[in-house]
């Protein structure tokens, strides 16, 4: 294929589409290094603004609830109105939020600015993928473009960690907020320029406004349920119930709605694909395990071994590195080589496999031989895993649905990740308890809460493989000579 048509850019040369990606790139960037920056930063906006330690929570889940909420509304929204003027907008309610919340002198200033960053968060990141696959139909390229977005989306968590703890550390927390605003500014400029205006196909197609107050309600609550009262109180206190009950109430609503709307903001034709479905379904178990494995990773280096900020952003710096060069370098070449269901299945035996041997870090444990290989494997293992299952979920959507399913499989690695971090981090602290009244010291208490929880991690990563084995249809190989356009059942293989 010489030439690429897109709706996202019309006829584009080589440089501008890939300048494209870039910019969509720092944007992402951007949203994904605010969410670890600030964990690190939580103790010194404690201090300074005097949160005790309930409301502290507010801080991360003022930002949590609306993004995951809005993230499948911001994606379909993508659709209908044109992605990039919902991303430049997204940018642009970010930038305004990060201000905000750089000037806050009060707890109450400070949530309400976060959850203004929430919204612009989802607007922004819900679009990307979906412009991604547009502006690089053609297959090898488009797993390599998939691949530079994965490790922007997957790695950028661990360069919060250090980037977190370096301007906390020298100015103040403040400028964990500040520093997004040159960014911002930057990247929605350069997006007006160099990524084309798209339409979208029109409000009519699918303004389904009770729809998209079922389903961003639904999801809102539910968010709540896990990052508030289940993570705080339990999965069986009264609280964590009903609220839970609520979200299966509003989320039977929307399917409902959807099923009979004439218009519907999500069309339900979309999960009768094995491959999207069955995408979604990894993307939440992996990211449940992997993710939560980072915040009680960091728990064991701080209360265990007693690493600082710095110390910790350290110390998962392979994991970026290691990430970052299969992602940008290989993943598009074992993609394209042993297809992606392939390459997703080994992905993840390498993170089954870190997971597993992070069981065996002992309370005096040494950092290069009970930390750097878990690490190095999750860093492979999310290097080959990420990329492939985004091309797994993208490939089957239409042009039409493209922002959607971009907002989809946001949606599910967001309420993915933050289950699997209360539900793993409630089992550890639970475990921990428990031993503690056992006469145990605490760091030996708190050790083995921690690698109960990575055994847990490890399991919930092999369901995922066991549903790429059985759910997920493998791709047809073709000669290049006659390689055929992906279909719902299929994704190219070189």
């Amino acid at each position: 294929m010489n030439q690429v048509t897109s709706t996202t850019t019309g006829r584009s040369t080589d440089r501008s589409r890939w300048l494209a990606l870039y910019v969509l790139c720092a944007g992402m960037l951007m949203i994904v290094l605010d969410v670890t920056v600030v964990n690190v930063a939580l103790p010194a906006i404690q201090d300074d603004l005097g949160f005790s330690g309930s409301s502290l929570a507010w801080v991360v889940n003022g930002y949590l609830i609306p993004f995951g909420g809005l993230l499948l509304l911001a994606g379909r929204l993508g659709d209908l109105l044109g992605r990039r003027t919902i991303f430049v907008t997204g940018l642009a309610v970010f930038t305004v939020a990060s201000l905000l919340c750089g000037l806050a002198q009060s707890q109450e200033v400070l949530v309400a600015a976060r959850f203004l960053q929430g919204v612009g968060g989802a607007l922004t990141s819900a679009v990307i993928l979906g412009m991604i696959v547009t502006l690089f139909p053609e297959p090898r390229e488009q797993a390599k473009a998939i691949g530079i977005y994965a490790f922007v989306a997957s790695a950028g968590g661990s360069i919060g960690l250090l980037a977190g703890g370096v301007l906390t550390q020298a100015i103040s927390w403040h400028w964990i907020f500040f520093i997004n605003l040159p960014i911002g500014v930057a990247t929605a400029a350069l997006a007006i320029r160099v990524i084309g205006n798209d339409s979208g196909i029109g409000w009519r197609r699918g303004a389904d406004l009770p729809g998209a107050v079922l389903i961003t309600a639904a999801l809102m609550v539910g968010v709540y349920t896990i990052v508030k009262p289940a993570a705080e109180l339990g999965w069986t206190a009264g609280q964590t119930l009903v609220l839970s009950a609520l979200t299966l109430v509003l989320l039977a609503g929307f399917i409902a709605r959807e099923a009979t709307a004439a218009s519907p903001l999500v069309p339900l034709r979309i999960f009768r694909s094995r491959n999207l479905s069955g995408s979604n379904l990894i993307q939440a178990l992996s990211s449940s395990g992997m993710f939560g494995i980072f915040f009680l990773g960091s728990l064991y280096l701080q209360r265990v071994l007693g690493y600082d900020a710095l110390e910790i952003g350290l110390a998962f710096l392979p994991t970026t590195i290691v990430m970052g060069l299969l992602s940008v370098r290989y993943s598009e070449k074992l993609v394209m080589r042993y297809g992606a269901r392939r390459s997703l299945i080994a992905g993840l035996a390498l993170i089954v496999v870190g997971l597993a041997y992070f069981t065996q870090a002992p309370v005096d444990g040494s950092y290069v031989v009970h930390v750097l290989p878990v690490v190095i494997l999750l860093g492979l293992g999310g290097g080959v895993c990420f990329p492939a299952v985004m091309t797994l979920a993208m490939s089957s959507a239409t042009e039409e649905d493209a922002g959607l399913a971009s907002g989809l499989i946001g949606t599910t690695a967001e309420v993915g990740a933050a289950l699997g971090l209360a539900v793993l981090a409630t089992l550890a602290a639970t475990h921990s308890a428990g031993l503690e009244g056992t006469g145990r010291t605490v760091e030996a208490a708190l050790t083995s809460g921690y690698q109960f929880a990575f055994a847990i991690a490890a399991i919930i990563v092999a369901a995922a493989i066991v549903i790429a084995l059985t759910v997920m249809r493998p791709e047809r190989t073709a000669s290049p000579a006659t390689e055929p356009a992906p279909t719902d059942d299929c994704l190219e293989a070189a």
